[in-house]
């Protein structure tokens, strides 16, 4: 058998990439010896075809396509996308075209198959988990990278790319949010990220300091609206951190199977989130750590 998986997002360092990363090293360590794997988004030849992300998915595949979706925000906020309106309706022709679509999460699934209209059939959810690397860090390894990235000693982190603003991530009113404790974003930058106020930036950091920045963390923070499943979260779970977000089922599932320790909360409101920052959050998360 001849796959073809769609690895232009491998140098992603964020969600897709790091699924894309994952899922190509489990294919190539349990293939059998008739399997062949081939990097390619043009799979002619091949017997399926896997894209890891919606925008990979081809309208015209010459063989059976598998698609993994991960968010359908941009279906959702259509009046923000108005520039590329064309493009949601092409992308989701081709979805429709896949034999099997994975979603991680049974809330994503639901939005699939609501907006995208799906065959219940096709759609599986597979949820995903965190790289073997995301464990708990010893004291001497936190010490490491806080030094390497002038940490203090308690701080909240976010993690996440802050290359373009995301309405639903709600970062800047995180940022502006009053707190007692340091704000610590993590993930690449672009100009918009180094003027939001009282933040600490760390650029892209590789994933050995990710997960000792998560296990020196008071805690993650999570204000987004909308998510498919939100890898940081099960991330910071899986090296000891709470996790504190707004209420959302996909979130709620991704912890089903973790020791989950966080205080989840509904959509971020402007009177109602300084105080998980500032008094509930020390009472529900900071009593555990």
């Amino acid at each position: 058998m001849k796959v073809a998986f769609d690895s232009r997002r491998l140098g992603d360092p964020h969600g897709v990439g790091r699924y894309s990363r994952c899922l190509l090293r489990a294919l190539y360590e349990t293939a059998d010896a008739g399997t062949e794997i081939v990097q390619t988004h043009r799979p002619r030849g091949a017997d399926v075809f896997h894209s890891p992300w919606m925008d990979g998915a081809m309208l015209h595949s010459p063989c059976p396509m598998v698609v993994t979706l991960h968010r359908l925000t941009a279906l959702k906020r259509r009046s923000e996308h108005l520039s590329t309106s064309v493009r949601p309706r092409l992308r989701q022709l081709a979805v429709q075209r896949a034999v099997r679509v994975i979603v991680p999460s049974q809330a994503l699934a639901e939005d699939a198959l609501t907006r995208l209209g799906l065959d219940p059939e096709r759609v599986v959810v597979i949820p995903e988990a965190p790289d073997g690397v995301m464990y708990r860090r010893t004291g001497h390894a936190i010490a490491s990278a806080r030094a390497r990235y002038g940490l203090p000693e308690r701080y909240l982190v976010w993690v996440g790319s802050l290359e373009h603003p995301d309405p639903t991530k709600h970062v800047a009113k995180l940022a502006a949010t009053p707190r007692d404790l340091p704000l610590v974003l993590v993930g690449t930058t672009s100009r918009w990220a180094h003027e939001l106020p009282d933040v600490i930036l760390t650029g892209q950091v590789g994933d050995e300091d990710l997960a000792a920045i998560y296990s020196g963390a008071h805690a993650l923070v999570l204000p987004s609206e909308d998510e498919g499943f939100s890898m940081p979260a099960v991330e910071a779970l899986a090296c000891g951190t709470p996790v504190v977000a707004c209420e959302l089922r996909a979130l709620r599932e991704a912890s089903r199977d973790a020791s989950w320790r966080s205080s989840l909360h509904r959509p971020m409101q402007r009177d109602y989130f300084p105080g998980v920052l500032r008094g509930q959050m020390e009472l529900e998360v900071g009593a555990q750590r």
